[in-house]
């Protein structure tokens, strides 16, 4: 029965299937009930160790199946049974949060506090839409400049502003093209509204913002493969490492700027060659709506709005500067870009400044259900033989097997908990001796790199892409989840390649 129907006819057994995780579809909520039916069952029967294991697959199965439903409800009922039956409990819980808070805070304060950046970025990327003609130097730009605002912000948050711009440019060109008759009504979904002449354009310009999306979102990946803020996964291996701005970029550069350079290379090469899937042009008819409606925004723009972009790019630098110099941790100088960009900006209502946080808050909690499933690893000692295994190879065959085992994981489900798992495991066989410090250093980098590389092969990886995928604009420009793992597939040969190849000959 479902959620559809009048609740008034419904009785409490049927409200609550109807209300247990919303609209998920019926089959999903089936397996969910059959994991925590299944997981008691195991532990009394088979034991810890197993159930552990089987605890983690349908972890991953809840994160692999983000688009059906949020992985926090379903992962933390997990989390939740997990601590119930005794694979894991509060102490241990409450000890992963406490190593990793500067990775909460970071994604506390420094998405909120580029969230206040938007507008800025905003104008930024218009810009470069408006006056680069060239589709070539577009994806170059888009890619370049989505890389290097990601490796000094965060990935998330550059890539809601091309999103922005993006739907922003779609609205105009469509509420453009549809016909006077029925604008009272408008909807941006509908084409049955467009005039007949204009919709070879719009399927042109769809194709175009789908490159420039994928160019985009890749960017991100790979500039926030560079340094410890570009993504969370990225400040808890700097965290454990003990790792600065500096030490982290210097430390991961033999494979980040090698992949670096090669994925720009693949965004430009894929638009040369139109292949697959790429070349899409903007149509001139949409160029000269975009245009107009930009010049007229200029104009009317005040004082204090370019006052206002003053701020914005004044405090971008002071950021930069604060995490290069490591004035402080990273969360900490997040808030103090909130705090000067509210200040300076007059955002002083508590509702405004609550919407900075929306973003971030959600995946922060799954981070604490992450911390939960990794208790239960390090109680159960789950991957203690995997870790031994690994730990039997030698020089670079060891680098190579955790950045393979690191990438295939976080192309299926999630690369921050990847990364937690791996790096914390790694970090005991150091303590205990191990590994020694050159090699720890060095698969420390594996692990960043095979966690932010391999994964933009899928939406599921990344999170940059997930929230493409699950945003407004994803339907508009026709933008699928197989969509986007053919025109992302490339680029994750390319850049996986490159990764293993720098990996075993310049790490």
């Amino acid at each position: 029965m479902g959620i559809g129907q009048d609740s008034k006819q419904m009785g409490i057994g049927q409200a609550l299937r109807a209300n247990f995780l919303g609209h998920a579809p019926n089959w999903y909520k089936t397996t969910i009930l059959a994991f925590l039916v299944l997981n008691p069952i195991l532990m009394f029967t088979v034991g810890k160790y197993i159930t552990g294991w089987v605890l983690i697959v349908e972890f991953i199965f809840t994160l692999a199946m983000a688009l059906k439903c949020y992985p926090l409800p379903a992962g933390g009922l997990l989390a939740i049974e997990a601590v119930v039956i005794g694979l894991t409990n509060p102490h241990s819980i409450y000890h992963e949060v406490e190593l990793n808070l500067p990775v909460i805070l970071l994604l506390m304060f420094m998405v909120a506090g580029i969230y206040f950046m938007k507008e800025g970025l905003v104008y930024l990327f218009t810009k470069i839409l408006t006056k680069v003609r060239s589709k070539v130097a577009l994806a170059f730009l888009f890619s370049i400049l989505g890389a290097i605002l990601s490796a000094f912000l965060d990935a998330l948050t550059v890539t809601a502003v091309i999103i922005a711009v993006a739907y922003g440019f779609y609205n105009i060109f469509h509420k453009f093209a549809s016909s006077e008759k029925v604008y009272d009504t408008y909807d941006i979904n509908h084409d049955h509204i467009v005039d007949d002449k204009y919709h070879e354009d719009l399927d042109q310009f769809r194709g175009f913002l789908r490159n420039l999306m994928m160019h985009g979102a890749v960017g991100t990946a790979l500039g926030g493969a560079t340094t410890l803020v570009g993504e969370p996964q990225n400040l808890l291996i700097a965290s454990i490492m003990k790792w600065d701005f500096a030490d982290f970029f210097l430390n991961s550069a033999p494979v980040s700027i090698p992949v670096l350079i090669v994925g720009v290379l693949t965004a430009i090469t894929l638009e040369v060659t139109k292949f697959w899937g790429y070349g899409y042009q903007l149509p001139y008819s949409v160029r000269k709506v975009i245009e107009d409606d930009v010049k007229a925004k200029d104009a009317a723009m005040d004082t204090r709005g370019r006052v206002r972009l003053i701020i914005m790019a004044v405090c971008g630098v002071v950021l930069i500067f604060s995490l290069a110099l490591h004035l402080a941790e990273v969360g900490i100088i997040g808030l103090m870009i909130i705090i000067l960009l509210t200040a300076f900006n007059g955002v002083i209502e508590e509702g405004r400044i609550g919407h900075a946080f929306e973003e971030a808050l959600p995946f922060t909690a799954l981070l604490i259900v992450f911390f939960s499933i990794v208790a239960v690893i390090h109680d159960q000692h789950l991957f203690t033989p995997i870790i031994q295994w690994v730990l039997h190879l030698e020089g670079q065959d060891q680098l190579v097997a955790f950045f393979a085992a690191n990438g295939i994981l976080s192309a299926i489900s999630d690369n921050v908990f990847v990364a937690t798992v791996y790096m914390s495991e790694t970090q005991k066989a150091f303590e205990a001796g191990g590994i020694a410090l050159e090699q720890y250093n060095k698969l420390a980098v594996s692990i960043n790199m095979g966690t932010n590389i391999p994964s933009v092969a899928t939406p599921n990886g990344q999170a940059a892409f997930l929230f493409l995928l699950t945003s407004a604009l994803a339907p508009l420009i026709r933008l699928s989840y197989m969509e986007m793992v053919k025109l992302a597939l490339p680029y994750t040969i390319v850049m996986s390649i490159t990764g293993v190849l720098a990996t075993m000959y310049l790490l």
